[in-house]
C-alpha cells in the first residue's frame, strides 16, 4: 500500500482511502491535520557531518509503507529492499559482502517478465547467526548471516509489517491479522500460535514484539500492551495504553504500533492515540502514564525517554517519573522518524530526507543536512559512533559526526 505525502493528506483523501480499503488502514494517526509541513527555519549550524560511505540496495521501498531498517550484527550491516534484495555490507567501507534475491518466479512468467516481488516489509533482525525478514504476503525468511543462503522459509497468516523478535532460539512474528506466532529459529518449526482480536479499523502498521524475562511483549491494534509466556504462548497480563476519543470510528483508532521498550524492571509503551505508559514488568501495574501519541519507536537512554509524536514533535522525558524535560516543535507535520542517539545528540530524519541533530540536553536543533531527497522514513541506526540511514530509494549512508 502506498503511503501519502503529508502535503496532500486531507480529510477528503483520508475518507477515500478508508472507502477503498474497506476496513483497514490509511497511514495516518491522530486527528487529521490539514496544515502544511513546517518550513525549515534557519539554524546556527554548530557542526557539519561527514559521509564515510554510500551504497544502495535495490530500489528501496519507494512510496510503500515497508518498514525496513538496517541493523548491525556479526560485524556487518544487514538490510533489504521491498522487492527482495537482501545484503550484508562491510561496516567500514560499505562493500557488499553478499547479496541475495528473494523474488520468486511466477509459474507462467514470460521471458521478458520480471520475477515476482518478495514484498519485504518487516526486519531484518539477527540471531543464532541468521538474518530474519517478513513480508506483506505472510512469508518469513531465515538467511545464513555469513553467506546469505536461505536456511528456511515459512508461512504465517497476515502481513508482517514490523520486525520479528528473537531470544533463546525462539523467533516471534506479529502480523496485521492479529496472528502472533513463535517459530524454532533454527528450522522454522511452529512452536505456538495466538490469534488476537483485531478491530475492523486499524492503522497501517503493527508492533514489533520485544522479549525479556521469559515474556513476549507486544502492542495490539485495540490499544493494549500484552505479554505472553515465550515457552508456550500463554497470556499473562494485558494493560490498556491507547485511549479512544472523538465520536467517529476513525477518531477512536488507538493502535499500539511501536515496539515496547524494556528497561530495568519496567516496560514502556505508547499508543498512536492515547498515552505513554511505564508498566511494572512482572505485575503489569501502571507506574505512571502521560498523554503522548506516537506510532514510532521510543528511545530510552539512562534516565531519559525520547520520542517523536504523531505531529512530528520531539520530546525528552524523565524515565522514572514521566516529567517532560523539553520539547522541539519546529518539525511539525514533516513525517519525522523515531529518535536515534549519537553521542550528545538526538537524530531524526524527515520526509524530505533531512537529518536533524538535536542537543540531547536542551532539544535545540544544532545541525542539519539533507542526505537524500527521496526521504528518510525509518529511524537511523547507530553503531560505534557511526549513524546509518536508509532512504526510500534504497540509498544507504554511513555518517560520522564530530
Amino acid at each position: 500500500m502506498l503511503i501519502f505525502d503529508k502535503k496532500k493528506l486531507n480529510k477528503k483523501l483520508a475518507v477515500l482511502c478508508l472507502m477503498a480499503l474497506g476496513v483497514t488502514a490509511c497511514s495516518s494517526t491522530d486527528d487529521i491535520d490539514e496544515s502544511e509541513p513546517a518550513e525549515l527555519l534557519e539554524i546556527t549550524q554548530q557542526f557539519d557531518t561527514s559521509v564515510l560511505w554510500q551504497e544502495s540496495i535495490g530500489s528501496g521501498v519507494g512510496d510503500y509503507f515497508s518498514i525496513i531498517s538496517p541493523i548491525v550484527a556479526y560485524d556487518k550491516l544487514f538490510t533489504s529492499s521491498r522487492e527482495g534484495d537482501v545484503a550484508a555490507l562491510d561496516l567500514e567501507t560499505g562493500k557488499t559482502l553478499w547479496e541475495v534475491d528473494l523474488r520468486e518466479d511466477k509459474e507462467d512468467r514470460g521471458f521478458f517478465e520480471s520475477r515476482e516481488s518478495a514484498l519485504i516489509s518487516g526486519g531484518p533482525i539477527a540471531g543464532i547467526n541468521k538474518v530474519f525478514l517478513g513480508s506483506e504476503n505472510g512469508k518469513v525468511f531465515a538467511l545464513d548471516a555469513e553467506t546469505g543462503k536461505l536456511e528456511w522459509k515459512e508461512k504465517i497468516t497476515g502481513e508482517v509489517l514490523a520486525a520479528p523478535a528473537i531470544d533463546s532460539g525462539v523467533l516471534v512474528v506479529n502480523t496485521a491479522s492479529g496472528v502472533l506466532k513463535a517459530f524454532n529459529a533454527s528450522n522454522g518449526e511452529e512452536l505456538w500460535k495466538i490469534e488476537q482480536d483485531t478491530p475492523s479499523l486499524t492503522l497501517r502498521g503493527i508492533s514489533s514484539p520485544a522479549i525479556a524475562a521469559g515474556g513476549v511483549f507486544v502492542g495490539t491494534p485495540d490499544g493494549n500492551l500484552t505479554v505472553y509466556i515465550i515457552n508456550n504462548g500463554q497470556q499473562g497480563w494485558s494493560v490498556p495504553v491507547g485511549e479512544p476519543s472523538g465520536s467517529t470510528e476513525f477518531e477512536r483508532v488507538i493502535d499500539v504500533d511501536s515496539s515496547p521498550v524494556i528497561f530495568g524492571d519496567r516496560v514502556y509503551s505508547i499508543s498512536s492515540r492515547g498515552n505513554l505508559v511505564a508498566i511494572d514488568l512482572r505485575s503489569g501495574q501502571v507506574v505512571w502514564k502521560r498523554q503522548y501519541s506516537s506510532h514510532t519507536d521510543l528511545l530510552i537512554s539512562a534516565n531519559n525517554i525520547y520520542l517523536t509524536d504523531v505531529k512530528g514533535h520531539v520530546y525528552a522525558l524523565d524515565r522514572l517519573s514521566g516529567t517532560e524535560k523539553w520539547s522541539q516543535l519546529a518539525l511539525t507535520n514533516r513525517n519525522v522518524t523515531g529518535p536515534a542517539e549519537l553521542g550528545e545528540y538526538i537524530v531524526v530524519g524527515d520526509f524530505e530526507g533531512y537529518l536533524h541533530w538535536l542537543n540531547s540536553e536542551t532539544g535545540e536543533i544544532v545541525s542539519r543536512q539533507q542526505v537524500d531527497s527521496s526521504g528518510i522514513h525509518v529511524t537511523p541506526t547507530v553503531h560505534n559512533d557511526v549513524l546509518f540511514t536508509q532512504a526510500r530509494n534504497g540509498d544507504i549512508q554511513a555518517i560520522k559526526a564530530p
